[in-house]
């Protein structure tokens, strides 16, 4: 099974002294798991633009869909043989960036 955790940040700067090191640990804990399929921060909501083509509209808009302070900063693409496993996963990774983390399954190929 796949999933996507995706890192949610905010307008407070949570970041610890050892986050990156955090991280990289976390990292290679999921590479040397066999859980690790891909992982990437993602620039800000500033960066985003929104583009509707339905019916050849062509509209672009310059923001992010989702308002408010938080926005999503990273992600990590992740196999596990479960659910629980993932859910697991899911709070080491929490601890390891120091955000929240939303946990979803990944329906790509």
């Amino acid at each position: 099974m796949r999933f996507i955790l995706f890192v949610i940040d905010g307008s407070a700067n949570t970041a610890t002294g050892t986050e990156m090191a955090d991280i990289d640990a976390f990292n290679a804990q999921l590479q040397a798991e066999g859980n690790w399929i891909t992982a990437a921060g993602i620039g800000d909501r500033a960066s985003a633009t929104i583009f509707d083509n339905r019916l050849g509209v062509g509209a672009a808009e310059t923001n992010s869909l989702q308002p408010g302070p938080e926005h999503y900063s990273g992600f990590w693409l992740i196999q596990t043989d479960s659910l629980e496993a993932a859910k697991v996963l899911a709070a080491a990774g929490s601890k390891a960036c120091n955000r929240r983390v939303e946990l979803r399954p990944y329906l790509g190929n």
